[in-house]
């Protein structure tokens, strides 16, 4: 992305858009925990999407809009895509991939060179195939790989892929090959309007973020399968105060569960508060106190109510 000129900025301000203006919506779609939200926040240059190396991270379809004088880009980070739904969340989160894959212009499949293609991955591969999307393969993680096992694991995935299908080798997290993919994705859009104004980033509401950077921290913080049967919801945010106040409700699906989110003597969920809260000060600019409840939600992750009120179905389906 480019420092711009007054002028370049003012049309930008003003949606005053060049001939051959190219736009539209890039899904980036993989397996669990192959580097997607990474490579969502690599290119926007600043962090709206959570990062953790446990498996089904992203829960929530998130945008992020990325604006050039010539070009607007819509990335949509979509959770990972599994074959087998354990409970009603799973069934939602794949239901957002699918959709996300269907509807976008241009599909960047990132794997993880580090593994072999499996029935998930053919799976996926077909239906990218059988959508309008152009395709880009992505092998991540390129810095993991051994250099004797780079041609046949790249050859691997590119198999399952029409012939003339453009490949990349990148690593999202030191930035290697991103430029190009970069490039590569601008090239495959179509000519078309903004969809976004400019200076939008994303179309998610700062206390969603603010929830999700929260979970983060627990997904880092807490061992064992405890994370996945967590979620947070913020209860208060309040931009008058000074610091901001936020209060946030973490809610845990079993009675066992609560006290190691708060560990001996509050210790952990204030350790979680404080890394929390940084990555939340960092978002805002904003001197920010966090406070932090721990509360019981059973089978959250079953029942439609319950994943209404969190927020991952809209409250009027």
């Amino acid at each position: 992305m480019t420092e711009f000129t007054e002028d370049e900025l003012q049309n930008l301000l003003a949606d005053n858009l060049p001939a051959g203006h190219k736009s539209g919506y890039v899904a980036l779609v993989g397996r669990p925990n192959v580097g997607k939200s990474t490579l969502l926040n690599t290119m926007l240059r600043q962090k709206i999407a959570i990062v953790s190396h446990r498996p089904q991270t992203t829960r929530i379809q998130q945008l992020g809009i990325v604006t050039e004088p010539d070009h607007q880009i819509v990335f949509v980070d979509t959770p990972g895509i599994m074959q087998k739904a354990a409970h009603k969340l799973d069934e939602l989160m794949v239901d957002s991939a699918v959709d996300a894959l269907n509807d976008a212009d241009v599909l960047v499949w990132l794997i993880d060179g580090t593994e072999t293609p499996n029935a998930e991955d053919s799976n996926l591969a077909e239906m990218m195939t059988k959508a309008n999307g152009k395709i880009l393969l992505v092998i991540n993680k390129n810095d993991q790989i051994p250099p004797e096992q780079v041609v046949e694991r790249t050859d691997a995935f590119r198999n399952l892929l029409p012939a003339d299908t453009d490949w990349f080798f990148i690593s999202a997290q030191h930035k290697r090959g991103t430029d190009e993919l970069y490039q590569k994705i601008i090239d495959s859009l179509p000519e078309g309007p903004r969809y976004y104004p400019a200076d939008q980033i994303t179309q998610t509401f700062t206390r969603d973020i603010v929830a999700e950077l929260i979970r983060e921290q627990i997904l880092l913080n807490i061992r064992d399968e405890i994370p996945h049967g967590t979620t947070v919801l913020i209860e208060l945010f309040d931009e008058n105060a000074k610091p901001i106040h936020i209060k946030a409700n973490i809610f845990v699906e079993r009675d066992s569960h609560k006290p190691i989110v708060i560990g001996a003597n509050g210790k952990m969920l204030k350790q979680i508060g404080a890394k929390a809260r940084k990555e939340i000060e960092d978002l805002i600019d904003e001197q920010v106190f966090l406070e932090l409840w721990v509360k019981i939600a059973p089978k959250w992750r079953k029942r439609e109510g319950q994943l209404k009120r969190f927020g991952y179905i809209a409250k009027d389906k």
